[in-house]
């Protein structure tokens, strides 16, 4: 009976042991250290929301945090190590989070940037309440500003940022929130006729919230986008309401902008989002049109979680081999365009 006892217990420590093996191996981390830090802002309606930080530090970092489908080593809380450091705004998409992008956070951080990834309130992955409202749209694009101010006014580490050095990066939703932010100029009138003509994704987002956006209307709603001219380049990642921007929507953009587009994505169809944004910058844009790419495989590389949905891509992509290269080049874009 005891010697049962005893294999038993010896057999489940040896799994307990592997587990934790695999895990520590499957941690995301970085070359130098990085922090990592949670804090609230309050957006215009008094509502408060979480923002996700990520940061140099000299800190210690540890395997012990997950966020989304990443775990990843950091130094919770550390201390900010360095001066004149830029910081870049990230922007999920619709029902996403802080940990859409998170490796992309963790490339950012180790290359010397402060990184800030808002959890846009009424759209994330556990409450999408939001949808509903008039102001859906602008209320992200005042979230995105009122993270800048937290983060230049508020935060305990401001004394790090070098307020002239601010970039954006924003995927699905958010790529249409960084672009209002940089100076676009929506026409959501267009909505009804093209989800009516073209269904794709955000119809079905918007028809699920039951959004007054659906409904034929004489005046402009939801037009209270204001440009923040603080925001110096911009990464757009397979934008939603492409479509809205055309006929001259993106004419008051002045900032570099680096768009990203995957040729297999159906939830946001480049021939009515990515190409418009193309087409309207012209010559101000650098285009990467990502072979085999789907909508989810912009987000970040799945390895101890796989939730449906988030983690499908396309047979022979290699989700992570892609990310690796294009953070890098998203590291490149900001260090060139934000560079002073």
């Amino acid at each position: 009976m005891k010697k049962w006892v005893y294999r038993t217990v010896a057999a489940l420590a040896a799994v307990l042991v592997l587990v934790t093996a695999v895990v520590l191996i499957a941690a995301q981390r970085t070359e130098r250290p990085v922090g990592f830090d949670v804090r609230r802002a309050t957006n215009s309606l008094g509502r408060p929301f979480a923002i996700a930080l990520w940061y140099p530090t000299s800190a210690a970092p540890w395997p012990t945090t997950l966020l989304g489908v990443t775990l990843m080593s950091v130094a919770r809380g550390g201390a900010v190590e360095g001066q004149r450091l830029p910081l870049v705004i990230l922007s999920h998409g619709n029902g996403g989070g802080a940990g859409s992008h998170a490796d992309l956070a963790l490339a950012l951080a180790d290359a010397g940037y402060v990184v800030a990834a808002p959890i846009h309130s009424g759209d994330n992955f556990e409450d999408g309440t939001g949808l509903g409202s008039p102001r859906f749209w602008s209320n992200r694009n005042q979230e995105l500003r009122a993270s800048i101010d937290y983060m230049l006014n508020s935060w305990s580490g401001r004394s790090h940022l070098d307020p002239s050095r601010i970039g954006v990066f924003g995927f699905s939703a958010g790529g249409f929130t960084a672009l209002n932010a940089i100076g676009g100029r929506p026409d959501l009138r267009a909505i009804p006729a093209h989800c009516a003509r073209t269904p794709e994704f955000v119809c079905e987002v918007l028809r699920a919230g039951n959004s007054p956006l659906l409904k034929e209307i004489a005046e402009p709603i939801d037009q209270d986008f204001v440009e923040d001219a603080r925001l110096q380049a911009a990464v757009i990642v397979a934008p939603g309401l492409g479509f809205t921007f055309a006929n001259g929507g993106l004419r008051g953009v002045a900032v570099p902008v680096q768009i990203w587009t995957g040729q297999n994505d159906r939830a946001t169809p480049d021939a009515s989002n990515g190409a418009v944004v193309r087409s309207e910058l012209g010559s101000r844009i650098e285009a990467h049109s990502v072979p085999g790419a789907g909508h989810a495989s912009f987000l970040a590389p799945c390895h101890l979680l796989r939730p449906p949905g988030l983690c499908e891509d396309e047979p022979g992509f290699d989700r992570a081999a892609f990310h690796k290269w294009m953070n890098a080049e998203v590291v490149d874009f900001f260090n060139r365009t934000l560079k002073h």
